[in-house]
């Protein structure tokens, strides 16, 4: 069942309407009929067109005065977006970028237009980028929600429902950073977009694939976020991804508080952004910005994105939160999206694999194996990569197509024939190098195809081995095929992968003499790590330890839509 907005308040207003018009079509028609009297009659009926005028002025403003008074309640002025309350402008998920046609525009989601100064600090890319994918979305206005659709998967177009937050305009998205990390969401306030009893009880996944031992399972549609966000609504009508407060734009500490955002800091000084809007297909790309390469100025060739799935392995208590910041972000940017967790939800989409050993951190090999075992059988030839990470995992999708189709465009390859590891290297001694998992990695087909021929080899691949170190044991398996890591360094020499917050690699230092060493400098001691406003290139990809849904959203404003100098 799809959740539905409330249209109390719209039924309310249009019967308040109709009444209204009512009433001044029975006082026309009774003026009408003295109007058509004479001698003492006409003085009647010019006495009654003065009473007619007086309760018709009256009733005209008292539905100004409605109409204003409901226009406060729904649309956001300039003046309340000083200060900690929510009331300010909201942004649309695509930024700058024009609505889909034919979008509606609700009273509890209204669109504004973003900042004037807006295209001033969008690069030149994202524009080029725009002007082409306008044509695809005016040229494709069919309803993906059709019978046939919603007969392979009665759940595309779903979201949540958005509540609104009985504290009206003194909400303020800083009172959702307040929760810890670690929370559930079940005490965040409404309007955090976090509770989840919003969800509801999960419908049971329909089984509509027979294995060939004729089992029934259930292969999710990965493709209905990407799906959504190109349509630009749900099912219901109501925008998607959901707008983004202008809020959101100012500095916000970790903990809600107006000073201490090294997140908006970084994202500031090091100049990062997306490199095209979430909606594209093309990016523009410069062959060059390769680690050892001469950069060639002015270099822009726009070329087709290539199609990615985005895999996210997670626990059923961050659906409510976690995951739905994701899916109301980032997520509709990869062409696939699914998370892996210990319930199944086919509305967002999530699924429950069996795997060897017990369900923990500790055993997240396992976990990890039994993604990659399903993925392959199911979604290989559909993509030509695939990128995995945590739940607490925040990526810039464009940016990521844009980095992987500037590599083989350098390389004159293609992800389905040649084999790429891909993310932020480390070194933890000898020849032990991998990826790290935390600021995931991806796999191109080739090398997912290889590994699948390969992963149950328990001498090389660790196939029965239960630990935390996924990031390792691939890597190690992979090695023993000859696959090796990618430098994912920008021409000069900036990281794109992240393994922590933005705000934690832009102040990050070396230990000081006589204090204990760092694992993260001796797993960088071969390449050094840049410091300041060089810890991350502004084509960054991803980066780890974004735990807050809260902070999600807060990233994804900064990076997508915000004025950084205001």
């Amino acid at each position: 069942m799809h959740h539905r907005r409330t249209k109390a308040a719209t039924t309310t207003s249009s019967s308040k309407v109709s009444a209204s018009r009512e009433r001044r079509a029975r006082r026309k028609l009774d003026g009408g009929a003295t109007n058509g009297c004479h001698g003492d009659g006409g003085g009647k009926g010019y006495g009654a067109r003065i009473v007619l005028l007086a309760v018709g002025s009256i009733v005209l403003g008292a539905v100004i005065l409605w109409g204003g008074a409901l226009h406060r309640v729904t649309t956001k002025t300039e003046a309340e977006s000083d200060g900690d309350k929510g009331g300010n402008r909201v942004l649309s998920q695509l930024g700058k970028f024009p609505l889909p046609k034919g979008m509606k525009r609700l009273r509890n989601s209204k669109i504004h237009k973003p900042p004037p100064n807006d295209a001033d600090i969008v690069t030149d890319i994202i524009k080029d980028d725009n002007t082409n994918n306008n044509n695809n979305n005016n040229n494709n206005n069919d309803n993906p929600y059709n019978p046939a659709a919603l007969a392979k998967n009665p759940h595309l177009g779903w979201q949540p429902p958005l509540l609104p937050s009985p504290l009206g305009y003194s909400f303020s998205w800083r009172v959702c950073f307040r929760a810890d990390a670690k929370n559930d969401g079940s005490a965040q306030p409404v309007g955090c977009r976090e509770n989840p009893d919003e969800f509801g009880t999960a419908p049971p996944p329909p089984l509509n694939f027979v294995t060939d031992s004729g089992e029934k399972i259930w292969v999710p549609d990965v493709t209905m976020v990407r799906t959504m966000l190109l349509h630009g609504m749900d099912i219901d009508g109501n925008v998607f991804p959901p707008p983004l407060d202008e809020e959101l734009c100012q500095d916000i500490g970790v903990t809600g508080g107006k000073s201490g955002d090294s997140n908006k800091e970084c994202v500031r000084e090091a100049n990062i952004r997306a490199t095209g809007p979430l909606n594209a297909t093309t990016v523009t790309i410069s062959p060059s910005n390769h680690y050892g390469e001469s950069i060639v100025d002015g270099e822009a060739i726009v070329v087709p994105a290539p199609r990615i799935m985005c895999l996210v392995y997670t626990m059923a208590d961050a659906h409510g939160n976690r995951i739905r910041a994701m899916r109301d972000t980032w997520a509709g940017g990869c062409d696939g999206f699914l998370a892996f967790s210990t319930q199944s939800d086919p509305r967002l989409p999530t699924i429950s694999l069996e795997h060897e050993g017990p369900e923990s951190y500790d055993n997240m090999w396992q976990k990890v194996r039994s993604i990659w075992r399903f993925v392959g059988t199911h979604y290989l030839e559909d993509f030509d990569w695939f990128f995995i990470g945590g739940d607490d995992l925040f990526v810039m999708p464009h940016n990521l197509k844009t980095y992987l189709a500037s590599l083989v465009y350098k390389d004159g390859t293609d992800p389905v024939t040649k084999e790429y590891f891909v993310g932020r290297r480390f070194n933890a001694g000898g020849n032990d190098y991998f990826n790290s998992g935390g600021a995931g990695y991806t796999l191109s087909r080739a090398t997912l195809r290889r590994f699948l021929e390969n992963m149950d080899d328990a001498t090389h691949c660790a196939a029965h081995r239960q630990t935390s170190m996924e990031d390792v044991m691939i890597a190690n398996c992979l090695r023993h095929l000859g696959i090796h890591f990618t430098d994912t360094r920008d021409a000069k020499g900036r990281e794109r992968f992240h393994p922590f917050a933005p705000g934690t690699h832009l102040h990050w230092k070396p230990p000081g003499p006589g204090q204990p060493r760092d694992w993260y400098e001796e797993y960088n001691r071969e390449w050094g790590i840049l410091q300041g406003k060089d810890c991350c290139a502004p084509d960054s990809v991803s980066f780890h330890y974004v735990k807050k849904a809260s902070m999600v959203r807060h990233m994804h404003a900064l990076l997508n839509f915000c004025d950084l100098n205001k």
